[in-house]
């Protein structure tokens, strides 16, 4: 094979979930199986172009919800990703609330309707710039916990919430398995970041949260993002600005290069002056020419 078409065939970089061997764009969602291969993310046995974009339901009410992904949807998404807001759906010990706004159901029911597939980012813990992470602050209550950590604690009610979003999604059929849109979860959010931290404690949580959700037996992928040794069958995915140049790349030679977060913005933190040019320039050099960039913003500061 010539030198150049073995070099573009190494350029499987995907932009939010986009799985650049494919050739084809989805246009209707109609379920089925979701599995994956070296190349791609691999649903209802073809290859697809996958580009998500974040709806976050919380922060927006259910009137607006049709208009927001049908825009996106008009944008180019094939993907609705949303993280699902533990603290909100739970705000007492054991008191549920999906109603209004936390109607996680009706927004992937749109989501459907529009014809579009979703990622449910279960975390629970997902940071996502919101209060507590997401983690409800009556946990900070429960006798002997450490979050994020294996801990006995922590890790059950951890998993009672997993299970209760889970079952839920099993019970409305959303999952593209049963006939829905749901092709991907993600179980918690970028952990390696603070798993040093954890010194001894971090390695068996992580081993302990993607067995615990791979066993819940939704019929779709798992993900960890930015989790270079997640478990198999869970695939490890990046998070940044620059994941053509710094992703360590699929742990195992079987799982697919996923980009779950392509970050368009660097803050200045401790300086007076910022301003931000932007470019739509790619990554500097273009490692897979003919790639699809993203919208590269810069921030320059000074004191």
């Amino acid at each position: 094979m010539p030198r150049k078409a073995a070099v573009k065939m190494r350029c499987r970089l995907l932009l939010w979930f986009a799985v650049l061997s494919a050739a084809a764009v989805l246009t209707v969602v109609w379920g089925g199986s979701v599995t994956y291969d070296s190349r791609s993310l691999i649903v209802n046995g073809q290859r697809k172009i996958l580009f998500s974009g974040s709806i976050h339901y919380p922060r927006s009410t259910p009137e607006m919800w049709p208009s927001l992904i049908s825009k996106a949807k008009e944008g180019g998404i094939d993907v609705i990703e949303t993280y699902v807001f533990w603290n909100q759906h739970e705000p007492k010990q054991g008191q549920y609330d999906f109603s209004g706004r936390l109607d996680i159901v009706r927004f992937f029911r749109e989501v459907q309707a529009l014809g579009l597939y979703a990622c449910l980012r279960i975390g629970p813990f997902i940071e996502s710039e919101w209060n507590y992470g997401g983690l409800p602050f009556w946990l900070h209550d429960v006798p002997d916990i450490v979050y994020r950590s294996d801990n006995g604690p922590f890790k059950f009610y951890m998993q009672n919430f997993t299970m209760k979003i889970v079952n839920l999604m099993k019970s409305e059929k959303l999952y593209a398995s049963q006939g829905g849109p749901i092709i991907l979860s993600q179980i918690e959010n970028e952990y390696q970041n603070v798993e040093h931290a954890f010194h001894e404690k971090g390695p068996p949580y992580v081993r302990w949260a993607a067995k615990m959700a791979v066993d819940l037996q939704t019929g779709v992928p798992w993900v960890m993002c930015k989790q270079d040794d997640a478990p198999d069958p869970v695939i490890n995915a990046c998070n940044g600005m620059k994941c053509g140049q710094t992703f360590v790349g699929p742990n195992k030679p079987n799982k697919p290069a996923l980009w779950t977060e392509n970050w368009t913005s660097v803050a200045c933190l401790g300086k007076n002056m910022c301003s931000i040019p932007h470019s739509i320039k790619g990554f500097g050099d273009d490692p897979c020419p003919g790639t699809p960039k993203a919208l590269v913003v810069a921030a320059q500061c000074g004191r």
